[in-house]
């Protein structure tokens, strides 16, 4: 690029950057459900990294544990820019400038390579204006950082796969690095990235030699970037992603995979994402093109097969998906530009020809002309942007206050304008300790509340998107002499929200750190215990989400310990509490010493093999289960065997995992139905 091309990448930058800081002086709501929960895991990650008051640093592990579902590398990156432009919604949003420069550099080197520098500017524009962008830029959501790393890494592997230019070590290292960045920043990268990276494999396979030895830095980049935190949240990942995927997909009543509505969602969108304008100049230029294609000097027509052939593949992916949703389909939008900027460019190469000084002027009206469509969206974004009491509810419960002891809030409603997300990130500001959790989605709920929660917020009106059950314990909240009223918040629409706290002569019942002992050593009669062990577990973390029990539960075995080696019930507690807190290598040990205690059990030894599996050590979790089970029958630790043993490369023991996992899991069933049915 040259420097007049640098300088022009970064003024529109700059602009678009000034646009975006004024739609955000125009926002006077406050975040969502998704834009609070990002806003507190950039808070927690800079907390971790010490960057941000009320944190600190306390190893990998503990950082890992902050991305459960979704992967970190956005958040810690949001988290370092919060600590220096602040922790307000509009002020931590700087991060999304930043996110959006990196895209404007990959479109505009991609745009070099397609055509030259005219239409990578040309491209860059298109990019700044589009609607959907802007609303990404100005909403602390993922799809802007995801946009960017998607775009950049698409383009650094269409470079590395370049027959001409390509098949170097520095690019593959370059294209390697920014498409595991873009899985680091969300899993669904992999829907843009899987045509491109099977294309890529397959170049590298037919041209062999050099290409084929480079390949070989994916998988020892995956093993250093993405390996560490895989391991760590493989199955709480799984689970979200199962939730956020397919039972997002059932409770919103999405579009099956074979109905022609669910394959025209997202062309449908087409106008109203990139403005109609953009959209029919582009098209309709580059169907010009096509009829110019043999007189087009100076296109890549490498690049632009790579660009069109991927594009469709990662659009057809991201069709089969079962989630539907406008955010879903932005990181392809940046590729998509590209193309149709070629149609305005095509455009402008007629003109030159039919009336050259024509040109430049209705390039510039016709992008002008694109500067309607985003202004209406973002206006119409902003009229539905969720506006309430929740500061103010927040600082009378004691938020964003360092001085004020750790506090959890029980949030019973769920709306856009208040939740136990927003709420969580109003009380951590500036350092507070005060956290928002949510009960009610169950009647066994009203008891642990009244019994133990010192703050509760209610609803006056509209619950938003609760279960009957929130309604019920919201009423006995109410009509319950445990609770008095602080303060009521009146809701620009109607009703108001409330803030309850616990009477002072209604002392909360012994905390859950007296009962966790008896609690873990239920573990010891195997599944049957799991449910009230967990289900018990489920509703202390939402009355604690501190979880301060786990520093007196652990102080108090460790005691025991010290005075009896053998104290069984002390082992139990040490191995739950590591199991809550992902620690399956002290889990093991928990569990191995729990083996030499009561040989006779068979529920050590399996914990144990669940614990080692979860821990990516499937030879260990076999010989463990291999030489229970020789000791005594027991089906669910023949089945732990078996699946290990195909884990770690028996894969000969396949059939027979066939045959004992389904029995296995049948028994567990029926022992966790047993309390219920004895009932």
């Amino acid at each position: 690029m040259s420097r007049c091309h640098r300088l022009g990448v970064v003024v529109i930058w700059l602009l678009a950057t000034a646009v975006d800081r004024w739609w955000w002086t125009q926002q006077s709501g406050v975040p969502a459900w998704d834009q609070a929960d990002y806003l507190n895991s950039a808070l927690d990650h800079g907390r971790a990294l010490g960057l941000l008051p009320g944190g600190g640093w306390d190893g990998w592990s503990a950082l890992l544990d902050l991305s459960p579902k979704i992967p970190p590398l956005a958040s810690l990156v949001n988290g370092t820019v919060m600590a220096f432009s602040g922790d307000a919604p509009s002020d931590a949003a700087w991060s999304l400038s930043l996110w959006h420069g990196l895209l404007l550099l990959a479109v505009a080197g991609w745009g070099v390579r397609l055509r030259g520098e005219g239409l990578a500017l040309l491209a860059c524009l298109l990019t700044a204006m589009a609607p959907a962008l802007l609303d990404l830029r100005t909403d602390y959501v993922l799809e802007m950082p995801l946009a960017a790393v998607v775009t950049l890494a698409l383009w650094r592997l269409s470079v590395w796969c370049d027959p001409r230019v390509g098949g170097r070590w520095g690019q593959v290292c370059w294209a390697t690095i920014a498409a595991l960045a873009a899985v680091l920043v969300k899993q669904s990268a992999l829907l843009a990235l899987a045509p491109a990276g099977l294309w890529a494999a397959w170049i590298a396979l037919r041209r062999r030699g050099l290409w084929l030895r480079q390949a070989l830095v994916l998988p020892l980049l995956v093993f250093a970037m993405v390996v560490p935190w895989l391991r760590h949240n493989w199955i709480t990942s799984l689970g979200g992603t199962n939730r956020a995927v397919f039972e997002s997909a059932a409770s919103e009543g999405d579009p099956g995979l074979l109905s022609l509505e669910g394959w025209l969602w997202y062309p449908r969108l087409l106008p109203e994402q990139l403005g109609l304008v953009l959209l029919v100049v582009g098209v309709s230029g580059l169907l010009l093109w096509c009829r110019k294609r043999s007189g087009a000097p100076g296109d890549d027509a490498w690049g632009w097969r790579w660009l069109v052939i991927n594009l469709l593949a990662a659009w057809l992916l991201t069709s089969l998906s079962p989630n539907k949703g406008d955010r879903y389909i932005a990181p392809l939008l940046p590729a998509l530009l590209l193309l149709l900027s070629r149609g305005w460019w095509q455009w402008g190469l007629w003109l030159r020809q039919w009336r050259p000084s024509w040109s430049a002027p209705l390039l510039g009206v016709g992008l002008l002309a694109c500067i309607p469509a985003g202004w209406s969206l973002q206006q119409e974004r902003l009229q539905d942007r969720p506006r309430g009491p929740l500061q103010a509810l927040v600082q009378a419960a004691g938020g964003a206050d360092p001085a004020v002891e750790p506090r959890t809030v029980i949030v019973v409603p769920s709306t856009p304008d208040l939740n136990q997300h927003n709420v969580s990130f109003y009380g951590r500001r500036s350092g507070g300790r005060l956290v928002g959790r949510q009960l009610g989605g169950s009647r066994n709920d009203r008891a642990p509340v009244l019994a133990r929660a010192e703050w509760v917020v209610l609803a006056e009106g509209d619950q938003g998107s609760v279960r009957k059950a929130a309604r019920k314990l919201d009423r006995t909240v109410r009509s319950s002499s445990v609770f008095e009223e602080v303060e009521r918040f009146p809701r620009l629409k109607g009703g108001s929200y409330s803030l309850w706290r616990r009477r002072s002569d209604q002392p909360a019942a012994p905390g859950f750190a007296a009962k966790f002992p008896a609690l873990a050593q239920g573990l010891s009669i195997g599944p049957a215990g799991l449910d009230s062990v967990f289900s018990a577990v489920a509703v202390e973390h939402m009355l604690d989400g501190h979880f301060s029990y786990r520093v007196q539960v652990e102080r108090q075995a460790r005691q025991q310990l010290a005075l009896d080696p053998d104290d069984a019930q002390a082992r139990w507690s040490l191995a739950l509490l590591a199991v809550l807190a992902n620690r399956p290598g002290a889990a093991s040990e928990q569990f191995a010493a729990l083996q030499r205690l009561n040989p006779q059990s068979p529920w050590p030894a399996a914990y144990r093999s669940v614990v080692l599996l979860a821990g990516w050590m499937p030879w260990a979790a076999s010989a463990v289960a291999n030489e229970a089970a020789a000791e005594q029958s027991n089906g669910v630790l023949v089945a732990l065997d078996d699946l290990s043993g195909v884990l770690s490369g028996a894969f000969w023991r396949l059939p027979s995992a066939v045959s004992s996992v389904p029995k296995a899991a049948k028994l567990v069933e029926s022992a966790l139905n047993q309390p219920k049915d004895s009932n």
